[in-house]
């Protein structure tokens, strides 16, 4: 009998306490930010919009009673953090600038540009928030997510049946089961992603995609959605993030697959919306009908009289009409889809009540929490998990929580238990191969090879793919002013190099001149500007804005942290790592998945920006200072 591992229910309690640990954590931050952060520091991190206009206020086709707002702003650099399903507070400024916050919160359902349409819950003041003057909106704390994942885990420790067997199968060594047949042939993927797509058709209870960047992870997972299709009438996909969600659906709407997304999607255009629940409600022809008697049913309400002896019976008629009609509405839906795509935290929606599938996608699983993931499990038998342990791991605010194993994910947990369900992918598709070979080397055990059509991409010739331009060459006298030392700014001290920061932009203009104008414009040669500190990024962004040179290439360059880049990528890639001292302190620079993160976002060239005696001390990055050196 192969050895058991901690049993999986004093694992999963002890994970219970820590993600109570991580909860309260998260809302003492919150509310210290409420308390202490100005206005408009938060403006400027995405976590405010002010002052507002308010514009409609009406019931939605889900019937939630939903008001519009619109931000007046003029910094078109801000990014916002609000998104489908966030929860948030409305507020007003007195004269003396004092922010008051109404007593409900309420969740965002769609964001556009500069409009937000807010679901409102019922008995909210809305007339109060018509007649108040500047009126702003804020991110509130999100309870309902953590409700989800302590009721997910709660229900996974006291399971019976199915659920019971994949938590048990999960935390031990023994096998996973699965179908024995012939392998099926896919003449556009190469070996590896066709042993994945054989490998999830295979499976009785899971498997894992393991993609490294560059790899087609989605490519896979996307074809062996199209496959499991053909044995199954219905799955269910699952990310960590809206984004996420978007963009694996719209593949498979690219595909041809009827997908049915819950929630809505982070970049609204029509195609996007065009395959949500709401918008494919709204267009079903039994709409009007239901809209009519929802209609009657507010008028019934708004006019009653009293003595009324008929009135609950006239709501009580209207209601189950509106009723069966939404059910039989919902269930045409369902019937019709293929594929049910929504985050892993909505997959509690109320149209998904008593669903249940047979296999359960989960992309990006490595950026879940594990408590997060058992939310859709309970409704399936059989999980696919596809991602990259090696690049952006959950977020996880409380460190005590942290050390004590929170950010260890599902995904982690069986590649450990049971590496032979995992397939990783080996061959790449975007990068120069010798960018690719640092990464393969420190991460993957160098399995991962490069695709012959990109191994010598470059966009000069005889370009070296890979530099490292080092500030602490720079030597200036004390009295210049100048120095590349990093320094502490605002109020949570963000860390920025201002120096550094010039310099980087010194050395993109430099590459730009080399390359020349026209060729950048007519090829349109895309630039990422990464550092992993926010402040950096927007010191780095005034910077891009101050200077003429780049006023031509405005739509070619992009300037974010890791996880604003998190799945994309650019012909050239600079790192702007900020961190400079003479303790050889790099801070969250230790976490490697990011840096593996950000040197594989590059095609075709890499410079690295960096003070190589602070961090050289440590030995990944001795080890790439050595490597960009050799080249």
């Amino acid at each position: 009998m192969e050895k058991q591992l901690d049993s999986p229910i004093l694992a999963l309690q002890k994970q219970r306490q820590l993600l109570q640990m991580e909860y309260e954590a998260e809302k003492e931050e919150f509310r210290q930010q409420t308390e202490q952060m100005g206005l408009q520091r938060k403006i400027k991190r995405g976590d405010v919009w002010f002052p507002l206009t308010i514009g409609k206020i009406y019931f939605n086709s889900l019937n939630q009673k939903v008001i519009e707002v619109f931000r007046e702003t003029t910094d078109e650099e801000i990014e916002h953090n609000f998104e489908y399903g966030k929860p948030v507070v409305f507020f007003s400024v007195d004269i003396k600038n004092n922010i008051n916050y109404f007593k409900q919160s309420a969740t965002v359902s769609y964001v556009d540009g500069n409009r937000m349409v807010i679901c409102v819950p019922d008995g909210m003041g809305l007339i109060e928030i018509q007649n108040t003057l500047n009126l702003g909106v804020q991110l509130f704390f999100d309870e309902t997510s953590y409700k989800m994942m302590f009721n997910a885990l709660d229900k996974v420790i006291a399971a019976k049946g199915r659920l019971a067997y994949l938590r048990d199968l999960f935390y031990n060594r023994v096998k996973a089961e699965t179908f024995s047949f012939g392998a099926l042939h896919f003449p556009y993927l190469n070996a590896t992603q066709e042993d994945a797509v054989n490998k999830v058709l295979r499976a009785k209870d899971v498997t894992i995609v393991h993609g490294p960047p560059g790899t087609g992870k989605t490519t896979t997972l996307v074809e062996a959605i199209y496959e499991t299709l053909r044995r199954e009438s219905q799955v269910l996909v699952c990310a960590q993030s809206n984004m996420a969600v978007d963009w694996i659906s719209e593949k498979l709407v690219d595909r041809g697959v009827n997908v049915l997304r819950i929630g809505n999607p982070t970049r609204v255009n029509d195609k996007m919306l065009s395959f949500t629940y709401e918008r494919r409600f709204e267009s079903h022809p039994d709409y009007e009908m239901l809209w009519a008697l929802r209609k009657a049913i507010r008028e019934v309400r708004g006019n009653r009289k009293k003595g009324d002896q008929k009135y609950h019976q006239k709501v009580e008629r209207l209601k189950e009409r509106a009723t069966e009609l939404e059910m039989r509405i919902k269930n045409d839906l369902f019937s019709e889809a293929r594929v049910i795509a929504c985050t892993l935290v909505g997959s509690t929606s109320r149209v998904l009540d008593g669903q249940k599938f047979g296999t359960l996608f989960i992309d990006e699983a490595a950026q879940a929490l594990e408590a997060a993931c058992w939310i859709p499990i309970r409704k399936v038998s059989r999980v696919i998990l596809a991602g990259d342990h090696c690049q952006l791991p959950p977020t996880v605010k409380c460190y005590a929580a942290l050390k004590a194993g929170l950010g260890k994910t599902l995904m982690e947990r069986i590649v450990e238990n049971k590496p032979e369900v995992v397939t990783l992918l080996k061959m790449q598709y975007r990068m120069n191969e010798e960018i690719m070979r640092f990464s393969s080397d420190w991460f993957y055990n160098n399995q991962v090879e490069s695709a012959p059509d990109v191994k010598f991409r470059s966009i000069l010739d005889l370009d070296v793919p890979m530099t490292w331009i080092d500030t602490s060459q720079f030597d200036f006298p004390e009295d210049s002013g100048i120095s590349f030392k990093e320094e502490f700014v605002g109020e949570n001290f963000g860390r920025i190099n201002k120096a550094e920061a010039e310099l980087t932009m010194l050395a993109l203009q430099q590459y730009f001149e080399k390359i020349g104008k026209e060729r950048i414009l007519n090829e349109r040669i895309d630039v990422g500007v990464i550092s992993p500190y926010r402040a950096q990024v927007q010191y780095l962004r005034q910077q891009l804005k101050k200077r003429e040179f780049f006023k031509p290439f405005k739509g070619l360059i992009s300037i974010n942290t890791v996880d604003g880049f998190q799945g994309q990528e650019r012909d050239v890639i600079m790192i702007s790592m900020v961190r400079s001292n003479d303790d050889g302190q790099i801070g969250f620079l230790r976490d490697l998945r990011r840096m593996n993160v950000a040197i594989t976002r590059a095609r075709m060239k890499l410079i690295i920006l960096a003070d190589a005696s602070t961090l050289t001390r440590h030995p990944f990055y001795r080890k790439l200072y050595e490597y960009i050196e050799a080249l």
